[in-house]
């Protein structure tokens, strides 16, 4: 059996060393290697990551650089049974790894194994949903799940039946869209009651964050999610699972209606009023759904931000999900040459 942790980072020197060191403490006992898979940092990841013993592999072409493809240049440097993928803004729990390999090894229908997540971030609108989320959605809970956000340890041959780890192109969802397809042929995934990583994410504001999300093709990743799955056998399950494209779709029959309003043959007054009445009704249920109007009037502007993207990220240029990332090597340990 041989382990291979791949730590996905862009800027992140305030958490990777954390999240370096926790990965080399739960390599150790298994005799795996941790490699950081970066995507173009410039700020001190890199010179804090060469004082340990990790590969470091770093995109050669810094235009592709994604959330999927900084996960799939992960996976190419993989060469056993499993493999982690670990963001550089996490913390991995030392006693996870033999927790999930006993599970994976007993239970050879599983082609990965996530645990229980920690939210450490809870100051942001995002956030807050995001933790609330954690505790209320079942696919963050012990079970069978449909999908690992937040990383898991993957069976390494389950990845390779269905082509690739992630999809290079997407710029979030590659853990929903993995899932999807290793679905698809069959095999299931499960979280298991065990602390598997504190996650400190980006501390930005929300509607900063959304802007950010925007200018950087995040927001569109649905659109790419549907777009790869179109004519794969997939398709059902991303339609079926994928909550966001089904928001969207909604959000896009609600700018019908309100168009409907303002051009519909009745009184002005009638307009006026079934228009206010249709522009503050998503608010009003968003805000007792989230428990507050803030984190309903941020959703609402989440879910248009996410209705508009779903097209723009659908009509995005795409290359073959399963070609090769060319990539630089930075450093590597003295034992990777014995």
């Amino acid at each position: 059996m041989k382990l291979t942790i791949g730590v996905k980072a862009l800027n992140e020197e305030q958490r990777i060393a954390e999240a370096l060191t926790s990965a080399l403490r739960a390599a150790e006992p298994f005799g795996g290697e941790v490699v950081l898979a970066d995507s173009g940092s410039t700020d001190r990841t890199l010179e804090i990551a060469s004082t340990l013993p990790v590969r470091i592999v770093q995109l050669a072409d810094p235009s592709e650089r994604s959330c999927g493809a900084g996960a799939q240049l992960a996976f190419q440097q993989a060469d056993g049974d499993y493999f982690y993928l670990l963001d550089g803004d996490m913390v991995l729990d030392p006693g996870f790894l033999p927790a999930a390999i006993a599970h994976l090894e007993a239970n050879p229908d599983l082609a990965a194994v996530g645990g229980l997540v920690r939210e450490m971030n809870v100051e942001g609108h995002e956030f807050q949903i995001r933790a609330s989320a954690v505790n209320n959605d079942r696919n963050w809970r012990p079970g069978l799940v449909d999908r690992l956000d937040c990383g898991g340890l993957y069976r390494v041959a389950a990845v390779r039946q269905v082509g690739h780890f992630a999809d290079r192109n997407l710029h979030a969802f590659e853990e929903f869209e993995l899932a999807a397809r290793l679905s698809a042929q069959g095999w299931k995934l499960a979280r298991i009651d065990h602390p598997a990583v504190d996650h400190y994410g980006h501390q930005t504001e929300g509607y900063r964050m959304l802007w950010r999300r925007l200018k950087s093709g995040y927001a569109g990743a649905a659109g790419e999610v549907l777009r790869g799955a179109l004519g794969r056998p997939h398709l059902p399950l991303v339609l079926r699972r994928l909550g966001h494209i089904r928001n969207s779709l909604a959000v896009m029959a609600w700018w019908a209606l309100l168009i409907a309003c303002l051009v519909a043959p009745f009184p002005l007054a009638t307009r006026a009023a079934a228009f206010a009445l249709l522009l503050l009704a998503p608010l009003a249920l968003l805000s007792w759904r989230r428990g507050s109007p803030s984190l309903g009037l941020y959703s609402l502007v989440a879910w248009n931000v996410g209705a508009w993207s779903l097209i723009t990220g659908f009509f995005r240029r795409r290359v073959a999900p399963a070609q090769a990332l060319e990539a630089v090597t930075l450093a590597q340990p003295a034992s990777r040459h014995d």
